[in-house]
């Protein structure tokens, strides 16, 4: 038998399918490898919803919108360590 449970597992997998969390998030929390997480996930049969395209353009528009703010978030985070990594190696010389 595995070292995890049948029932472990589709909690688990609730954790994105129905709750809302990333793959790796979800992976991280429990304690559990990603690459098993993903691959339970692939045996659900689970697609990400960035990998189910709509033909909608108003679902399109709503998903670029959120995309456009994503990207914000992380160039602004991007730019926040690259100032922290700068002033910490000034700190260590």
């Amino acid at each position: 038998m595995g070292r995890y449970s049948k029932q472990f597992k589709q909690e688990a997998i609730k954790l994105v399918t129905e709750q809302g969390y990333k793959a790796g998030e979800a992976a991280r929390k429990l304690g559990i490898p990603h690459t098993t997480f993903d691959k339970w996930i692939a045996v659900a049969g689970w697609q990400r919803p960035e990998a189910r395209l709509s033909e909608d353009p108003k679902v399109l528009q709503v998903q670029l919108k959120e995309a456009q703010g994503r990207l914000k978030e992380l160039e602004l985070e991007n730019e926040i360590l690259k100032k922290a990594t700068a002033y910490f190696a000034r700190q260590s010389l």
